[in-house]
């Protein structure tokens, strides 16, 4: 007798995954932007905008990963980068001046870690999907767990603005909806405030650098680590955030006060 079960006792299959944004959802979106907007530190509503808009670029930008030289590599291996970039003794093996060790630096000067960060994205949504091994959930998480190594690389810092920038860096890499609408609702805020142009000028140079700069989503991020800052940044062509940097420390929150 076979042990090929019936097909009336066979198992029902696995479910399919879709990202859980594939159909826009605008409304809910605006709902998170609002709450973000009051609290800049409410990172779950940033979340909340990713998976209301986000889930189609997603499935774009796998496929893209799968047509560059070494995608297909990093898609079959595919890495959780959570774990090395929260080993203190592997990044600390980084030597000085690279991108691992800056980074190392900064998360600890800032007590940040990137299972916080997960734990963010995980507030509110089914952890079935979210931790699923499946390619598309697993990009998903790379791009979450590669943000901060975006803030070393880009030279934006965690204030308001240079959040505000770093999104709007972040919808030229990836096309994501979900950046752009974060990006401009913080410029409507700056304007509101009175910030003046010049940050709106810095969010809008943020995505002008992320036009321009190589495309981050397909690196190698174990070997990007190993690299010297600039060299990284020359190589990428990431340029430096001139408008920015020119906007007194002091005054890059304005676009995350309360209003």
């Amino acid at each position: 007798m076979s042990d090929v079960p019936a097909p009336s006792e066979a198992s029902p299959p696995a479910p399919i995954y879709l990202p859980p944004s594939m159909k826009l959802d605008l409304p809910r979106a605006l709902r998170a932007l609002r709450s973000l907007l009051r609290d800049k530190e409410n990172t779950s509503q940033v979340f909340e905008i990713m998976r209301a808009l986000n889930g189609r670029s997603t499935v774009r930008n796998y496929r893209r990963l799968l047509r560059t030289p070494q995608g297909g590599r990093l898609a079959y291996e595919h890495e959780e980068l959570i774990h090395h970039l929260d080993d203190d003794v592997a990044m600390a093996a980084y030597p000085a001046g690279s991108v691992g060790a800056e980074y190392l630096a900064w998360r600890l000067a800032e007590g940040l870690s990137a299972e916080g960060l997960a734990e963010e994205s995980r507030k509110g949504l089914d952890l079935s999907k979210l931790e699923m091994r499946h390619p598309y959930a697993w990009f998903g998480r790379r791009i979450r767990d590669t943000h901060d190594l975006w803030h070393i690389l880009s030279g934006y810092g965690r204030d308001g603005l240079g959040e505000a920038c770093l999104v709007a860096f972040s919808f030229a890499q990836t096309r994501g909806l979900g950046w752009a609408v974060i990006a401009v609702g913080a410029s409507l805020k700056a304007i509101k405030l009175g910030a003046g142009r010049r940050h709106v000028a810095a969010i809008w140079e943020g995505y002008r650098r992320g036009r321009k700069a190589g495309w981050l989503p397909g690196e190698d991020y174990r070997s990007l680590l190993a690299e010297p800052v600039e060299a990284a940044r020359r190589r990428l062509r990431i340029t430096p955030p001139l408008t920015y940097d020119a906007i007194p420390p002091e005054l890059r929150d304005r676009v995350a006060e309360a209003g």
